[in-house]
C-alpha cells in the first residue's frame, strides 16, 4: 500500500477558546500572476488540541487528517515556539 503525504501549514495560533480546538491562522504570501504585486492571504484553520497546550501566540505545525467534526480537517502535530 501506498501511504500518502499529508499536507502541513506553520501558522499562529488566534483563538483557543473552545475545548481541545485551536484556529490557527496561516498568512500566504504570493505575487499576483497580472499586477505583480505581493499579495497576502491569511486562511483560518481549525485544528483538533487534544491537550489543550497551545496558547494564544504561539506558532504551530499543522497537519490535515480525517473530519473531525463539520469544521476540523487539522490536527495540531507540534508546538514550534510559545508565545510569551
Amino acid at each position: 500500500m501506498k501511504e500518502t503525504k499529508r499536507k502541513t501549514r506553520t501558522g499562529v495560533v488566534v483563538s483557543n477558546k473552545m475545548n481541545k480546538t485551536v484556529v490557527v491562522a496561516v498568512e500566504q504570501r504570493f505575487r499576483h500572476p497580472v499586477y505583480g504585486k505581493v499579495v497576502r492571504k491569511t486562511p483560518r484553520f481549525y485544528a483538533h488540541d487534544a491537550k489543550n497546550e497551545c496558547q494564544e501566540g504561539d506558532l504551530v505545525r499543522i497537519a490535515e487528517c480525517r473530519p473531525l467534526s463539520k469544521l476540523k480537517r487539522w490536527r495540531v502535530v507540534e508546538i514550534i515556539k510559545k508565545a510569551q
